[in-house]
């Protein structure tokens, strides 16, 4: 699945300063044998980690600037953040022909359009794969007695 970039070209190409004040996502988790973990998800291999919250908050911004800084002398296109992504709302999807006619009997018993059928399906599947994900990731938060 493609997704639609703004894609800065020519005069649009923007600077380090531009790109370190976007809204990253910064994921922070700590570590098991202390201190703590941080990524910038959106920015593949942005990592690094600290002892303390404030180490870990100054190593993540500097290595930041370093991943950006180096993008952009490498020329290698630098991702929007999750939040400045725009999407067109269109995507072809190929599918067993023996699932087409699934979706299209179903949609035709609940009297929809097969176009309606399938984005119901995708909101409820999308909203149950969400709920899994949050209930995991407050799971893996409870530590269990030793």
């Amino acid at each position: 699945m493609r997704r639609k970039r703004a894609k800065p070209t020519g005069s649009e190409i923007r600077d380090l300063d531009y790109y370190v004040h976007l809204p990253y996502k910064l994921v922070i988790v700590p570590e098991e044998a202390g201190g703590f973990f941080a990524e910038i998800e959106e920015l593949p291999g942005c990592m690094t980690q600290g002892e303390t919250m404030d180490e870990v908050l100054r190593n993540i911004d500097d290595a930041k600037h370093l991943w950006l800084q180096t993008a952009i002398d490498d020329k290698i296109e630098i991702p929007l953040p999750e939040c400045m992504r725009e999407y067109s709302g269109r995507f072809v999807v190929r599918m067993p022909a023996s699932l087409h006619h699934r979706i299209a009997v179903l949609a035709d018993k609940e009297g929809v359009s097969l176009n309606q059928m399938v984005l119901s399906l995708l909101t409820e599947n999308t909203a149950a794969a969400e709920i899994t994900t949050a209930v995991r990731a407050v799971l893996d938060t409870i530590k269990s007695p030793v």
